[in-house]
């Protein structure tokens, strides 16, 4: 299926998008709303809900029929719904959440009784969007957190039989493939290898792809068990000391860093004069806000942005060293990310430790995008249910 094009704007050539060029301003009084921001995706829509993955309708007007897909992860639940539109598709629904599905599963091994209900509440929304948009066919994916759990697959179960969704727990392979064919369209234009990652809740994806075609080829790619979520939990921050949230910082690091070493000394060679880079997470999107001295989030602002790597060097270095009250207060970060965004920065650094591009390019896109390609261009392909899921499975494998 050929590249898509989000349904706000007509993008420019990748070489020629706008490059932000403001710094982050100080801590601001009024609480953002990232919630708020979420929305605009979806305002010419009204809210509703989703069933299961390999749920699909009669096979007729494929063209004019909605896809779905949702995106379960450590931290956020995340719905799509879009119709196909010529070589790209137009976004009709959407909807997001911070349900936390894997606070405290760094220390118990287990998804607590309280994330999972935060977790479900939100899966009902997306159950009753889907049959309200009558969804031609879905697909629905759990990453992180249910891979590691202990008790994942009686999660999934629970899922199924109180909202009629199927989560498919993905391989981390499979996770960085979606990432991949969900943003790839907004890398800048080079030669030679490019690098795109995805800083999840917990975990990291490093991918390192030769552009080319409809969709790249992955060269080597890596993934490590260290997201937002994750990380902040396995080492902490201070609410007080500065001298210990600095030590814990440099921890953060440390530990990134060491996980991504061997990936980091197997790539050494792909590095060429023309370094392109481009990430696709809440942090990226996040400090690109901060960068562009946004009052509250923006996805036409931030999606396709290009912005200086000193920039989010020098914010990262910034949030690092405030207290949680002091991030708080920071347009779009607020309540919800205050705690989580430092190791987003940490982990983001030490990214461009590896691959260290002047340039890092910004996607509000990538999973769920990345679904919605392969649903539509398998059943472009087969004519019945089985017949398209198993297409995608395939090329998951």
């Amino acid at each position: 299926m050929a590249d898509f094009t989000p349904p706000e704007r007509q993008r420019e050539p990748a070489g020629k998008r706008r490059r932000g060029r403001k710094r982050a301003k100080s801590p601001s009084k009024s609480p953002p709303n990232r919630a708020s921001g979420e929305k605009q995706d979806a305002k010419r829509t009204q809210t509703a809900a989703q069933p299961p993955s390999d749920w699909r309708r009669p096979p007729h007007n494929h063209g004019r029929q909605a896809y779905a897909a949702i995106d379960l992860g450590t931290n956020n639940c995340r719905l799509l719904i879009a119709k196909p539109s010529g070589e790209n598709f137009v976004v009709i629904d959407a909807f997001s959440r911070v349900v936390r599905l894997g606070e405290g599963l760094a220390h118990s091994g287990k998804l607590s009784q309280v994330s999972m209900d935060r977790a479900v509440g939100a899966l009902r929304i997306c159950a009753e969007k889907l049959r309200r948009r009558n969804v031609h066919l879905a697909r629905s994916v759990a990453t992180e957190a249910c891979r590691r759990a202990s008790n994942g697959e009686d999660f999934i179960e629970r899922v199924r039989q109180e909202t009629g969704i199927v989560l498919d727990i993905i391989s981390a392979q499979e996770e960085a493939r979606l990432a991949v064919l969900g943003c790839h369209i907004l890398l800048e234009d080079g030669i030679g290898p490019a690098m795109i990652f995805d800083i999840g809740g917990g975990s990291t994806e490093l991918i390192l792809i030769e552009p080319g075609g409809p969709v790249p080829r992955i060269v080597d790619w890596q993934s490590v068990p260290w997201g937002v979520v994750s990380l902040t939990e396995t080492v902490g921050m201070d609410e007080t000391d500065a001298d210990i949230r600095a030590a814990r910082y440099a921890e953060m690091r440390r530990i990134v860093s060491d996980s991504f070493a061997d990936f980091a000394e197997r790539i050494k060679d792909a590095q060429t004069p023309d370094l392109r880079l481009l990430g696709t997470s809440g942090t990226v999107t996040t400090l690109a806000s901060l960068h562009l001295e946004l009052p509250q989030y923006d996805r036409k602002a931030v999606d396709g942005l290009i912005v200086p790597a000193a920039s989010m060097r020098d914010i990262s270095d910034r949030l690092s060293s405030m207290s949680p009250d002091e991030r708080r207060a920071l347009p779009c970060i607020g309540q919800e990310r205050a705690d989580l965004v430092v190791a987003g920065c940490a982990i983001l650094e030490s990214i461009l430790d590896i691959w260290p591009a002047p340039r890092l390019g910004v996607a509000d896109r990538g999973i769920r995008e990345g679904i919605l390609r392969s649903l539509m261009s398998a059943d472009a392909e087969g004519h019945d249910t089985q017949t398209a899921l198993r297409r995608i499975k395939r090329s998951a494998s």
